[in-house]
């Protein structure tokens, strides 16, 4: 996958909101089941020139394992979602892209949903990011698909898990006023002209 963050941002030109881009069909968001070929299709779309910001969770879980820390979803979850958010937050911030659409492996809305629908508080400043902080208003969505779900150190919820979670996010993106685009279940490359094909329509 690339690295959408290959230039040094001076401290002055990270703003936050990114107004220059807030909103715009250039800050696209790819979401969907939990081991549905959603990593696969994002790396295939970098390969093709896309500035592609990861998924924060992931990243979060593999530095709290390296610390022993417990900000993990099967230990503390508001934790873990708050870290997530302000690793999506910088990812938003930081985007700059030029030619092509960015990218970003789930979003913001996600980690703060998550938490309402698991009857967690949540902190007023995280309801105030979704609101603020707008993607694309198209968001590309890759549904349950059995066969390639696998867990790892980083995913360890079950199939059922991930399906429970497709279930409600669909229709928590239409509710934040989102139109979401279910990507096909076909090859890699096949699934890449999808989107791609999408976005060059305008």
């Amino acid at each position: 996958m690339s690295d959408a963050m290959d230039t040094v941002m001076l401290e002055d030109e990270y703003v936050a909101g990114n107004p220059g881009l807030n909103g715009s069909d250039m800050l696209v968001v790819v979401s969907g089941c939990s081991g549905g070929g959603k990593s696969s299709l994002l790396s295939e779309m970098a390969a093709r020139g896309y500035p592609v910001y990861p998924e924060s969770g992931r990243q979060i879980v593999k530095e709290q394992l390296s610390i022993g820390g417990d900000g993990v979803p099967w230990i503390n979850m508001a934790k873990f979602a708050e870290l997530c958010v302000s690793r999506a937050l910088f990812f938003y911030n930081s985007a700059r892209p030029s030619e092509k659409p960015a990218l970003f492996d789930r979003s913001i809305i996600e980690n703060v949903i998550g938490l309402h629908r698991l009857g967690h508080a949540v902190p007023p400043e995280l309801d105030e990011a979704v609101r603020r902080y707008r993607y694309a208003r198209r968001v590309f969505m890759t549904p349950p698909w059995q066969e390639l779900f696998g867990n790892d150190p980083e995913r360890r919820h079950s199939f059922e898990d991930a399906l429970a979670e497709y279930e409600w996010l669909v229709p928590a993106y239409r509710a934040h006023g989102y139109d979401v685009v279910i990507v096909p279940k076909l090859d890699v490359r096949a699934r890449a002209d999808f989107p791609e094909a999408q976005l060059r329509a305008g």
